[in-house]
């Protein structure tokens, strides 16, 4: 795995290619995010699996013995197509890690860098058949390994829709416990003592990050009344500040939503803010492009105001870069605005009261929260959310490994004390 992360390093240019022909995303993103945490993941998890072999001890005076972790076989992982790379490492490593062999599925409308990864296993000195591609639907492919008896574990990273359709799947005769890290519709906190400019670049950055294709994005902007007016004029000004244009453009910061398809959906819901009742602040719009990128699905990032808070744009992850933008009054009403979602996944909390900071995250019904800050990574840290944002089972290191093995308890007498 420490190979594999070498290799992915060696081959970067030709990975952030692929990551920019294939996804839209940025020069910039794919060469300093996307492809850097592709091999932090497999060197992260390559580090834990030093550990995780080991047997835990206990002893009493009754009793002494170990606990220690087994694979469970053949494992089967889903990942999507907003994050390619960095979301099949985090798949792959932690299933390797447990020692288990791997069929993987990348998304069908991504499949570039999981193929170009493939070509380095050898180099890398992966035994043949520890680490298996599987390309195709979801449909085909991807109900094939969900429902193969042979197939000990399902870890699933998507849509809601298609998580809860897996879900099912999985429970039939109780088959495979799932892993189902989903979708999100995460709200980003403003008090009026934040420090007001990193707090407009946090939020636009959750905002507007890898064109709002992260499910981390935060899409609903809540902000204290009494600084309001003065933050939406400088979120706005710098939202229009955001350079549109070809991915590969070191100068462009906002590049490609991921299909036409998924365009049209984002244009729809632009249709639906306005038919809701919000008032357009930037944004709002198809950018058509020319040269290179002529034809191309861009969509200007777009800001909000003025809808109610049960209206489907502020309850339905539109995925794209789309974000509302609401008023609150105190601290109660900014935890209730927040909280009133069907997803769990992430918040975020500008604020320099620290004691607030913390009373605030602890009544959020969101699994990473985060002060002062957004996407701030420990992946030696639990990563999930609450609600229709997960199952409970949660990634990253050490938790989906344990996800991905069995673990047995051995016990014997211990040494009586009288």
């Amino acid at each position: 795995m420490i190979n594999l992360a070498e290799l992915l390093e060696g081959h970067l240019e030709e990975l952030v290619q692929a990551e920019v022909d294939d996804n839209g995303m940025t020069r910039a993103f794919a060469a300093g995010v996307e492809v850097p945490r592709g091999a932090a993941n497999l060197r992260s998890f390559a580090r834990a699996a030093l550990e995780f072999c080991l047997p835990r001890e206990f002893a009493t005076p009754e009793a002494r013995g170990y606990v220690s972790q087994h694979p469970v076989g053949v494992v089967g992982t889903i990942s999507p197509w907003n994050l390619p790379l960095l979301s099949f490492t985090w798949k792959i490593a932690p299933a390797l890690a447990a020692g288990n062999a791997v069929i993987a599925k990348p998304s069908e409308v991504t499949p570039k860098t999981a193929y170009l990864l493939s070509t380095y296993l050898n180099q890398a000195g992966f035994p043949p058949g520890v680490l298996n591609l599987l390309h195709g639907t979801g449909n085909s492919v991807g109900e094939l390994v969900t429902r193969h008896p042979a197939i000990s574990r399902i870890s699933f990273t998507g849509s809601t829709a298609t998580g809860r359709h897996i879900g099912l799947a999985c429970a039939e005769g109780f088959k495979k416990p799932p892993l189902l890290e989903m979708g999100g519709k995460n709200p980003s906190i403003v008090f009026a003592d934040a420090d007001l400019s990193k707090a407009v670049e946090g939020v636009k950055r959750a905002a507007f990050t890898n064109q709002g294709q992260v499910c981390l994005c935060g899409s609903r902007i809540y902000i204290e009344k009494s600084i309001y007016n003065r933050f939406r004029e400088a979120l706005v000004a710098s939202t229009e500040g955001i350079v549109v244009g070809d991915p590969l453009d070191p100068q462009t910061q906002h590049g490609a939503t991921i299909s036409g398809a998924h365009l049209e959906k984002i244009l729809s819901y632009l249709e639906l803010a306005r038919e809701e009742g919000g008032r357009l602040l930037c944004g709002g719009e198809q950018v058509n492009m020319v040269g290179r990128c002529a034809g191309g699905y861009f969509v200007r990032p777009t800001l909000f105001e003025g809808l109610p808070v049960d209206c489907r744009t502020n309850q339905e992850e539109i995925f794209g870069p789309v974000a509302t933008l609401t008023p609150f009054q105190d601290e109660e009403e900014a935890v209730e605005l927040a909280n009133h979602s069907s997803y769990g996944l992430s918040a975020t909390v500008w604020t320099e009261d620290m004691e607030r900071a913390f009373r605030v995250v602890d009544t959020l019904d969101v699994g990473m929260p985060w002060i002062n800050c957004w996407n701030l990574r420990v992946l030696e840290t639990p990563f999930g959310g609450f609600k229709n944002s997960g199952n409970g089972h949660r990634e990253g290191v050490p938790d989906a490994m344990e996800f991905f093995a069995e673990k047995k308890t051995v016990t014997m007498p211990g040494l009586m004390v009288r």
